[in-house]
């Protein structure tokens, strides 16, 4: 099982669903009975609608083409997945019903429900909050930002495991950063045969990733003044008895 932590100042689930729509690079369409699966063919506008360059013999041009004006006829599937490898990469699924209208060379895409699951569960997200919220400033910089964090500043990541409650790090075995978004970043506490992610919130949301280093910094110093680090403990070797 996960841990359960109250998630201070965290992104609202329209800005999330805006944040996981603007950095997918592939979606899964589902339409008129057949399913297809679209890499590097959508963007986004401004108001959350999604354009998608299909080819002249795509299943969705023709599904487009025949089905009402308005009526929900397709399902665009979208998935988070974490930069860094740890269990359960997935971080949420973004879900749109709606329907599609052709426009000049592309498919454009109008929902009428939004559905993001995340961990913690599953959000219908209101159609104006979608239409109006915008991605996090840092979504389109967070995979670089957190390789480099994981790959190049471990010692960083375990200093700040002393911001962590001790029952959270119980039995812990590897700690890895999962997710990392204006208002803070997210650790995820591998065990041996469990796995659960800690919030440590920014003192003010970082609006750009100058900002975003002046916040590691302030997180970083109250590590330094925390108590003594908690070792992890490693995996046994030989067994489980």
């Amino acid at each position: 099982m996960g841990d359960s932590h109250s998630w201070a100042a965290a992104p609202s689930a329209a800005e999330r669903a805006r944040s996981v729509l603007a950095t997918a690079w592939s979606c899964a369409v589902t339409a008129d009975g057949g399913r297809e699966e679209l890499v590097g063919a959508h963007t986004v506008a401004e108001d959350g609608r999604v354009h998608l360059d299909v080819p002249d013999d795509s299943a969705l041009l023709a599904a487009a083409i025949c089905a009402p004006r308005g009526e929900p006829s397709a399902v665009l599937e979208f998935a988070d997945v974490s930069p860094v490898p740890v269990r359960n990469r997935i971080r949420a699924r973004l879900w749109l019903a709606g329907w599609f209208a052709p426009e000049d060379d592309r498919l454009a895409f109008t929902a009428t429900r939004v559905v993001l699951r995340q961990p913690s569960g599953a959000v219908v997200v209101g159609l104006d909050e979608f239409a109006a919220a915008a991605p996090d400033p840092l979504a389109t910089a967070e995979a670089r930002l957190l390789t480099h964090l994981a790959d190049c500043h471990s010692d960083a990541v375990e200093r700040l495991t002393r911001l962590v409650e001790a029952d959270s790090l119980h039995g812990a075995v590897k700690v890895q950063p999962v997710a990392i978004d204006r208002h803070g970043l997210t650790l995820r506490i591998e065990r041996a045969r469990a796995h659960g992610d800690v919030r440590l919130p920014f003192h003010r949301p970082a609006d750009d990733v100058g900002q975003l280093t002046e916040r590691m910094h302030v997180l970083l110093g109250q590590a330094a003044s925390a108590s003594c680090p908690r070792a992890l403990q490693r995996q046994r070797t030989d067994g489980d008895g």
